[in-house]
């Protein structure tokens, strides 16, 4: 059975949560958080040498790290990467997109308020400087929502799940998601999508 180390609050380690439990893959569970220093100590560090989570070790003792990789994998052969080489390549498209434009901004606003640690950086400039650019990443999805569903058509996909983790915490980082009607629709159309749990949810 597959291990995934995540701490429980992040939206990284939220996506192959997410994912797994859609996909009703068993997995065992152990918690590690990178604010107290877990991830840099030594028996982790010779694991992930990055010396971040999420990180998935695989049933032949392999391991994988970085969200949006660990979905892929996961997801091969899978209803959540298209069929269509034009679908997958949108796919890869707002993957980069969630880790570029949209995770920088939106992840690291909502960090700033809610971690303690992270108080001493949320200076008004970076506070305000994410806040634009999160605002902005929350209109190019708005613009594509508003033409198709889901980010790649008509069916859900990686790029969702992705996008979904942090998007549905905005709030927590001071975002207005009721400027952007189609986002929410969205949210609510992969919350309503079979198998979904909760960020809290941890397997038992």
């Amino acid at each position: 059975m597959p291990v995934l180390y995540s701490q429980p609050d992040s939206g990284n380690c939220y996506k192959p949560r997410l994912l797994m439990a859609k996909l009703g893959m068993p997995f065992d569970h152990i918690s590690i958080s990178s604010t107290d220093g877990s991830t840099r100590k030594p028996e982790f560090m010779a694991k992930n040498p990055n010396g971040k989570v999420p990180l998935l070790e695989l049933d032949d003792g392999r391991f994988l790290a970085e969200s949006n990789a660990i979905l892929l994998h996961l997801a091969e052969g899978s209803r959540f990467v298209p069929e269509n080489s034009y679908e997958r390549a949108l796919m890869y498209q707002w993957l980069f997109f969630e880790q570029y434009t949209h995770e920088p901004n939106i992840a690291v606003r909502r960090a700033l308020l809610v971690y303690p640690e992270r108080a001493k950086d949320a200076t008004p400039e970076r506070l305000a400087a994410t806040l634009e650019g999160g605002n902005k990443a929350l209109l190019v999805m708005e613009n594509q929502l508003q033409k198709t569903p889901y980010f790649t058509g008509n069916t859900i996909s990686v790029a969702d799940i992705a996008l979904y983790a942090y998007t549905h915490e905005a709030n927590r980082g001071g975002y207005d998601l009721s400027a952007y009607p189609s986002v929410v629709k969205w949210l609510s159309r992969v919350a309503g999508d079979e198998g979904h749990v909760p960020i809290t949810w941890l397997p038992v």
